[in-house]
């Protein structure tokens, strides 16, 4: 049985979007957050520590963002994340037509509404992050009938079962943690969308398909500087990318370099301090 550890994050004043855009820039699996804390939950083959956590924290202190802060510490069992995640999750509206909801949770669809079905296993992309809510708008904007999409980080699995969902032929999701393997499968197949997604454990390089019409990747901005070269050839003529997992501060470098090998920068959006980027290959 695999272990994961849970931090739980105090701050005076407590600020769960700032703490949150801190720890999603370390290794981590996902964030809940609370009335007056956050939870972090990381694997315990994650190279991530305490201290590196802590010494961000401290740079909070330093930049005087927070006057002060404490961690907590607790190792559980991966069984046990389905009945944390229960406890907080809700029905949400993340675009104007997309609704995500939790299995454990009804919801009577409205006309013109889509509704996906996602629960987590340790993976990422519950539809409360700000970043996938951008991301989601973008696919409804930008996804035509019949595309082949390629989600890279696919966590749950919610971008690729939406994609398909609007309209989207064929989705590959791909995603390292072997747990999003198994996580994505089920949500795809609740969804009614298993047949038209394929599902690989692995880095962008396991795939072998190119020429796709869309690429999502909802990751942080030193993986989406490092596997540029590897999406543009995952790529046709007119390709769009979608890109986010990213903050503000992100925007210039991660366009410059897209643009240097390629990429027309088409739009941004923003939640809050985060944002998302559309690309489209010239």
């Amino acid at each position: 049985m695999k272990n994961f550890y849970v931090y739980k994050i105090f701050s005076k004043p407590f600020d769960a979007d700032l703490l949150s855009a801190v720890v999603w820039d370390f290794d981590i699996t996902g964030v809940l957050e609370d009335d007056d804390h956050i939870s972090i939950f990381i694997s315990e083959k994650s190279g991530t520590s305490e201290n590196q956590i802590s010494d961000s924290l401290i740079k909070l202190q330093n930049e005087m963002m927070i006057e002060s802060f404490s961690i907590t510490k607790e190792c559980i069992e991966d069984k046990n994340w389905n009945e944390q995640w229960e406890k907080s999750r809700e029905v949400i509206k993340a675009s104007d037509h997309i609704v995500i909801k939790p299995s454990f949770k009804t919801y009577k669809m409205e006309k013109d509404e889509i509704v996906l079905t996602i629960d987590p296993k340790m993976s990422f992309g519950t539809g409360e992050h700000q970043t996938t809510k951008l991301v989601l708008r973008l696919l409804e904007k930008y996804i035509k009938k019949g595309m082949k999409v390629l989600d890279i980080g696919s966590g749950t699995g919610i971008l690729a079962i939406a994609s398909i969902k609007l309209g989207a032929e064929k989705s590959v999701a791909v995603d390292f943690d072997e747990t999003c393997f198994d996580n994505c499968y089920e949500n795809a197949v609740v969804n009614e969308v298993i047949n038209q997604i394929e599902i690989l454990t692995g880095e962008i390089d396991i795939v072998q398909e190119n020429k796709f019409d869309l690429i999502t990747a909802n990751i942080q901005k030193n993986v989406l500087l490092e596997i540029a070269d590897k999406v543009k050839m995952k790529t046709r003529k007119n390709s769009i990318i979608i890109l986010s997992g990213l903050m503000k501060e992100d925007e210039e470098p991660v366009v410059r370099y897209y643009n240097k090998i390629g990429f027309q920068f088409i739009e941004k959006l923003i939640l809050d301090e985060w944002i998302a980027l559309v690309f489209q290959n010239e």
